[in-house]
Protein backbone atom coordinates (compact mmCIF):
# COMPACT_ATOMS: atom_id res chain seq x y z
CA UNK A 1 0.00 0.00 0.00
CA UNK A 2 1.63 3.32 -1.10
CA UNK A 3 1.97 5.94 2.03
CA UNK A 4 -0.34 8.86 2.17
CA UNK A 5 0.73 12.42 0.06
CA UNK A 6 1.27 15.29 2.43
CA UNK A 7 -0.08 18.92 0.84
CA UNK A 8 1.32 22.24 3.22
CA UNK A 9 -1.23 24.89 2.21
CA UNK A 10 0.36 28.79 3.30
CA UNK A 11 -1.02 32.15 2.87
CA UNK A 12 0.93 35.11 2.66
CA UNK A 13 1.04 38.41 2.26
CA UNK A 14 4.95 40.43 3.09
CA UNK A 15 6.06 37.71 4.94
CA UNK A 16 9.51 37.38 3.96
CA UNK A 17 10.48 37.44 7.73
CA UNK A 18 9.08 34.40 8.61
CA UNK A 19 8.33 32.53 5.93
CA UNK A 20 11.68 30.61 4.69
CA UNK A 21 11.57 29.01 8.58
CA UNK A 22 7.72 28.10 8.35
CA UNK A 23 8.72 26.36 4.72
CA UNK A 24 12.20 24.83 6.18
CA UNK A 25 10.11 23.00 8.43
CA UNK A 26 7.80 21.37 5.85
CA UNK A 27 10.24 20.95 2.87
CA UNK A 28 10.01 17.17 3.47
CA UNK A 29 5.98 17.10 2.28
CA UNK A 30 4.83 16.11 -0.98
CA UNK A 31 3.51 19.33 -1.99
CA UNK A 32 3.36 22.40 -0.86
CA UNK A 33 1.14 25.16 -2.12
CA UNK A 34 1.80 28.71 -1.34
CA UNK A 35 -1.49 31.42 -1.86
CA UNK A 36 0.35 34.97 -2.19
CA UNK A 37 -1.52 37.88 -2.23
CA UNK A 38 0.64 40.16 -4.59
CA UNK A 39 3.52 40.46 -1.70
CA UNK A 40 5.61 43.90 -2.46
CA UNK A 41 8.96 42.13 -0.43
CA UNK A 42 10.86 38.70 -0.88
CA UNK A 43 8.11 36.79 0.03
CA UNK A 44 6.74 35.14 -3.40
CA UNK A 45 10.64 34.63 -4.25
CA UNK A 46 11.70 33.08 -1.14
CA UNK A 47 8.60 30.86 -1.45
CA UNK A 48 9.58 29.70 -5.08
CA UNK A 49 13.40 28.35 -4.14
CA UNK A 50 11.07 25.37 -2.35
CA UNK A 51 8.09 25.08 -4.50
CA UNK A 52 7.31 25.72 -8.04
CA UNK A 53 3.00 25.78 -6.76
CA UNK A 54 2.91 29.70 -5.75
CA UNK A 55 -0.11 31.11 -6.51
CA UNK A 56 -0.85 34.92 -6.54
CA UNK A 57 -4.60 35.52 -5.96
CA UNK A 58 -6.20 38.90 -4.56
CA UNK A 59 -7.00 38.98 -0.83
CA UNK A 60 -10.56 38.18 -0.42
CA UNK A 61 -10.47 37.25 3.32
CA UNK A 62 -8.63 35.02 5.95
CA UNK A 63 -11.49 32.49 5.44
CA UNK A 64 -11.43 32.67 1.75
CA UNK A 65 -7.98 32.87 1.06
CA UNK A 66 -7.86 29.51 3.34
CA UNK A 67 -10.25 27.74 2.06
CA UNK A 68 -9.02 28.52 -1.90
CA UNK A 69 -5.32 27.05 -0.60
CA UNK A 70 -7.12 23.95 0.40
CA UNK A 71 -9.34 23.00 -2.61
CA UNK A 72 -5.75 23.37 -4.36
CA UNK A 73 -4.12 20.49 -2.68
CA UNK A 74 -3.54 16.94 -3.96
CA UNK A 75 -2.52 15.19 -1.23
CA UNK A 76 -4.20 12.40 0.78
CA UNK A 77 -3.60 14.70 3.93
CA UNK A 78 -3.26 18.43 4.01
CA UNK A 79 -1.57 20.62 6.45
CA UNK A 80 -2.00 23.90 6.79
CA UNK A 81 0.27 26.75 8.60
CA UNK A 82 0.05 30.58 8.77
CA UNK A 83 3.55 31.98 8.08
CA UNK A 84 4.56 32.97 11.04
CA UNK A 85 4.66 29.39 12.58
CA UNK A 86 6.57 26.28 11.78
CA UNK A 87 6.76 22.92 12.87
CA UNK A 88 9.29 21.72 15.88
CA UNK A 89 11.28 18.91 15.12
CA UNK A 90 9.27 16.65 16.98
CA UNK A 91 5.76 17.55 15.78
CA UNK A 92 7.16 17.21 12.45
CA UNK A 93 8.30 13.50 13.58
CA UNK A 94 4.70 12.92 14.92
CA UNK A 95 3.13 14.12 11.66
CA UNK A 96 4.92 11.77 9.64
CA UNK A 97 4.47 8.62 12.16
CA UNK A 98 0.58 9.03 11.89
CA UNK A 99 0.65 9.41 8.32
CA UNK A 100 2.35 6.27 7.89
CA UNK A 101 -0.21 4.24 10.13
CA UNK A 102 -3.26 6.00 7.91
CA UNK A 103 -5.75 5.25 10.52
CA UNK A 104 -8.93 5.14 8.82
CA UNK A 105 -10.89 6.20 11.79
CA UNK A 106 -8.96 9.57 12.17
CA UNK A 107 -9.81 12.36 10.00
CA UNK A 108 -7.88 15.08 11.59
CA UNK A 109 -5.26 16.41 13.96
CA UNK A 110 -4.98 18.88 16.48
CA UNK A 111 -2.03 20.40 17.84
CA UNK A 112 -1.34 22.80 20.89
CA UNK A 113 0.17 25.86 19.95
CA UNK A 114 3.35 27.75 21.56
CA UNK A 115 3.81 31.18 20.60
CA UNK A 116 6.88 33.10 21.23
CA UNK A 117 6.96 36.92 22.34
CA UNK A 118 8.57 39.58 23.54
CA UNK A 119 11.93 37.22 24.61
CA UNK A 120 9.87 34.28 25.83
CA UNK A 121 7.20 31.41 25.42
CA UNK A 122 3.93 32.56 26.71
CA UNK A 123 2.56 29.44 28.65
CA UNK A 124 -0.62 31.39 30.28
CA UNK A 125 -3.01 34.08 29.18
CA UNK A 126 -5.14 31.68 27.17
CA UNK A 127 -2.63 31.47 24.86
CA UNK A 128 -1.67 27.82 25.52
CA UNK A 129 -2.18 25.37 24.93
CA UNK A 130 -4.19 27.33 22.32
CA UNK A 131 -4.98 23.84 20.35
CA UNK A 132 -5.67 24.14 16.64
CA UNK A 133 -6.64 21.22 13.95
CA UNK A 134 -4.52 21.91 10.99
CA UNK A 135 -3.86 18.09 9.92
CA UNK A 136 -7.12 16.86 7.68
CA UNK A 137 -7.69 14.17 5.41
CA UNK A 138 -8.28 15.33 1.90
CA UNK A 139 -12.20 15.86 1.76
CA UNK A 140 -13.29 16.23 4.74
CA UNK A 141 -12.62 19.67 6.32
CA UNK A 142 -13.26 23.40 5.09
CA UNK A 143 -12.46 26.53 6.65
CA UNK A 144 -15.13 28.23 8.32
CA UNK A 145 -15.41 31.03 11.19
CA UNK A 146 -15.58 35.01 10.81
CA UNK A 147 -13.08 37.37 9.75
CA UNK A 148 -10.26 37.45 11.00
CA UNK A 149 -10.63 34.84 13.42
CA UNK A 150 -10.68 31.59 10.91
CA UNK A 151 -11.19 27.86 12.06
CA UNK A 152 -10.81 24.80 10.45
CA UNK A 153 -13.37 22.31 10.63
CA UNK A 154 -13.82 18.55 10.13
CA UNK A 155 -17.41 16.23 10.94
CA UNK A 156 -14.79 13.38 11.19
CA UNK A 157 -13.16 11.99 14.32
CA UNK A 158 -10.13 14.13 15.68
CA UNK A 159 -7.24 13.12 17.90
CA UNK A 160 -4.37 15.33 19.70
CA UNK A 161 -0.87 15.59 19.11
CA UNK A 162 1.27 15.48 21.78
CA UNK A 163 3.98 18.13 20.34
CA UNK A 164 3.80 21.94 20.19
CA UNK A 165 2.93 23.77 16.68
CA UNK A 166 5.42 27.05 17.45
CA UNK A 167 4.22 30.34 16.95
CA UNK A 168 6.26 33.38 16.43
CA UNK A 169 3.49 35.46 16.43
CA UNK A 170 4.74 39.71 16.70
CA UNK A 171 8.22 40.95 15.98
CA UNK A 172 7.32 43.48 18.51
CA UNK A 173 4.58 45.53 20.37
CA UNK A 174 4.24 47.95 17.99
CA UNK A 175 3.52 45.09 15.66
CA UNK A 176 0.94 43.91 17.79
CA UNK A 177 -0.63 47.14 17.80
CA UNK A 178 -0.39 47.47 14.24
CA UNK A 179 -2.40 44.17 13.87
CA UNK A 180 -4.79 45.11 17.37
CA UNK A 181 -5.89 48.13 14.53
CA UNK A 182 -6.79 46.19 11.44
CA UNK A 183 -8.44 43.09 13.20
CA UNK A 184 -10.78 45.46 15.35
CA UNK A 185 -11.58 47.29 12.36
CA UNK A 186 -12.23 44.03 10.52
CA UNK A 187 -14.38 43.00 13.45
CA UNK A 188 -16.38 45.93 14.03
CA UNK A 189 -16.90 46.18 10.52
CA UNK A 190 -19.27 42.94 10.34
CA UNK A 191 -20.66 43.67 13.43
CA UNK A 192 -21.93 46.56 12.02
CA UNK A 193 -22.82 44.63 8.73
CA UNK A 194 -24.73 42.39 11.17
CA UNK A 195 -26.44 45.06 12.67
CA UNK A 196 -24.96 44.85 16.30
CA UNK A 197 -25.46 47.49 18.49
CA UNK A 198 -22.52 49.25 20.55
CA UNK A 199 -23.10 50.47 24.45
CA UNK A 200 -21.33 52.30 27.05
CA UNK A 201 -21.89 49.67 29.55
CA UNK A 202 -20.22 46.89 27.12
CA UNK A 203 -17.61 49.17 26.36
CA UNK A 204 -16.27 49.99 30.43
CA UNK A 205 -17.06 45.97 31.47
CA UNK A 206 -16.42 43.68 28.40
CA UNK A 207 -12.41 44.84 28.38
CA UNK A 208 -12.27 45.01 32.23
CA UNK A 209 -13.59 41.43 32.22
CA UNK A 210 -11.12 40.56 29.43
CA UNK A 211 -8.24 41.88 31.56
CA UNK A 212 -9.24 40.13 34.92
CA UNK A 213 -9.56 36.48 32.95
CA UNK A 214 -6.27 36.58 31.17
CA UNK A 215 -4.11 37.89 33.57
CA UNK A 216 -5.68 36.30 37.06
CA UNK A 217 -8.14 33.44 35.53
CA UNK A 218 -6.15 32.31 33.07
CA UNK A 219 -2.55 32.82 34.85
CA UNK A 220 -1.14 35.53 32.21
CA UNK A 221 0.72 37.07 35.31
CA UNK A 222 2.89 33.66 35.54
CA UNK A 223 4.62 34.90 32.26
CA UNK A 224 5.75 37.92 34.17
CA UNK A 225 5.81 41.39 32.11
CA UNK A 226 5.25 40.30 28.41
CA UNK A 227 2.03 38.59 30.26
CA UNK A 228 0.93 41.50 32.11
CA UNK A 229 1.71 43.31 28.05
CA UNK A 230 -0.62 40.58 26.94
CA UNK A 231 -3.65 41.22 28.97
CA UNK A 232 -3.51 44.62 28.42
CA UNK A 233 -3.66 44.78 25.26
CA UNK A 234 -6.22 41.99 24.61
CA UNK A 235 -8.40 44.48 26.97
CA UNK A 236 -7.36 46.94 24.60
CA UNK A 237 -8.65 45.05 21.36
CA UNK A 238 -11.82 44.27 23.12
CA UNK A 239 -12.56 48.15 23.87
CA UNK A 240 -11.06 49.17 20.15
CA UNK A 241 -13.39 46.87 18.97
CA UNK A 242 -16.59 48.65 20.59
CA UNK A 243 -15.44 52.03 19.97
CA UNK A 244 -15.02 51.55 15.73
CA UNK A 245 -17.84 50.02 15.97
CA UNK A 246 -19.89 52.85 17.87
CA UNK A 247 -17.71 55.29 15.01
CA UNK A 248 -19.26 53.05 12.19
CA UNK A 249 -22.54 53.64 13.38
CA UNK A 250 -22.24 57.79 14.39
CA UNK A 251 -20.68 58.49 10.78
CA UNK A 252 -22.43 61.26 9.45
Amino acid sequence: MPKPRLSVTIITFNEENNIRHCLESVRWADEIIVVDAFSTDRTADICKEYTDRVITRKWPGHVAQKQFALEQATGDWILSLDADERLSENLADEIRKALAADDASVDGYVFPRRSYYLGRWINHGGWYPDAKLRLVRKGTACWSGVDPHDKLMTDGAVRRMKHDLLHYVYRDISHQLATVDTFSGIAAGIWHQDGKKVSRLAMLVKPLASFLITYFWKGGILDRMPGLIISVTTAYYVFVKHAKLWELQNKK
